[in-house]
């Protein structure tokens, strides 16, 4: 498998400024890259920046709102005005409701859907043109085994993470009837320790541990750096796709047995994740094609 060097590549990490995001932003600057960490808590932002000078690496925040795309192509242009072409892009921000389908907000569903899925076209739409003029560049979408089977307590959260996982799979799949270099990689964690999903539970912790961030963060980078295309964590999650060709009796019945459709019953998510954050008001952006 050919080794794809990360250093003096520029990055753009979304949902940069805490958990996973922070660490990946940390992670590609270990590693030479020069990295952008995007995020909408410009408090976090400071933190991180803060915390690699001390490290003597290169990261810089911008706070955004990837869930609107109009802030994302604003924040897009200015990237590229200062810092120059990006060559890696990571879509990692994600948000978290965690309750019953009937139990969530309008508000929140279309939160969930706008981070977790749409802001993925929105990014791309920003930096891959640049990156297919050049022939070169690296996608990573940051999705979750919940969006390869479902999840009760996760409707909105699996809805979008599936959609994240489809959008992907899709951008690959032209990219490669392009003959494009621009290279592409999946992320499907089973539930990460971020605090996102405080309270989750696992049946069988040898087989479907809950994950540190840490250890997923490094994951990452060394696929990305190995140019791996798919990265599933841990391994067992692989069975899903078999379990697919079960009848739905007997793949719930096996969700059940291994704890799947129970993992959220304690689930108490990190204070002040589940909010919905009230973005300024604007013009409607013009679209970009």
């Amino acid at each position: 498998m050919t080794k794809k060097r990360v250093a003096g590549e520029l990055a753009v990490v979304t949902g940069g400024g805490s958990g996973i995001g922070r660490l990946l932003s940390l992670g590609l600057a270990e590693e030479g890259a020069r990295v952008v960490a995007w995020d909408i808590d410009g408090a976090a932002l400071g933190r991180l920046e803060e915390e690699a000078r001390g490290r003597g690496l290169e990261v810089s925040g911008v706070v955004c709102d990837v869930s609107r795309r109009e802030a994302v192509y604003a924040a897009a242009d200015d990237v590229a005005r200062r810092f120059g072409p990006v060559g890696v892009l990571v879509n990692n921000a994600g948000v978290v409701s965690g309750k019953p389908l009937l139990e969530t907000s309008d508000e929140k569903i279309e939160r969930t859907m706008a981070v977790n899925a749409l802001a993925a076209f929105w990014t791309v739409k920003a930096f891959l043109p640049a990156m297919l003029e050049r022939d070169s560049g690296r996608i990573v979408t940051v999705a979750s085994a919940a969006g390869i089977i479902g999840v009760t307590g996760l409707a909105d959260y699996s809805a979008s993470k599936f959609a994240a996982f489809g959008f992907h799979e899709a951008l690959r799949m032209e990219l490669r009837a392009r003959r494009s270099r621009v290279a592409t990689l999946i992320v499907c964690p089973f539930f990460v320790d971020t605090g996102l999903f405080e309270g989750v539970r696992t049946r069988f912790p040898l087989l479907l541990p809950i994950l540190k961030q840490e250890e997923v963060a490094r994951a990452i980078v060394r696929a990305l750096v190995r140019g791996r295309k798919r990265l599933v964590l841990p391994p067992f999650v692989y069975t899903t796709w078999l379990l697919r060709l079960l009848p739905t009796g007997a793949l719930d019945a096996v969700a059940d047995f291994f704890g799947i459709s129970s993992s959220m019953d304690g689930f108490t998510g990190r204070k002040g994740a589940q909010r919905v954050e009230k973005s300024p008001e604007g013009a409607p952006p013009a679209p970009r094609s």
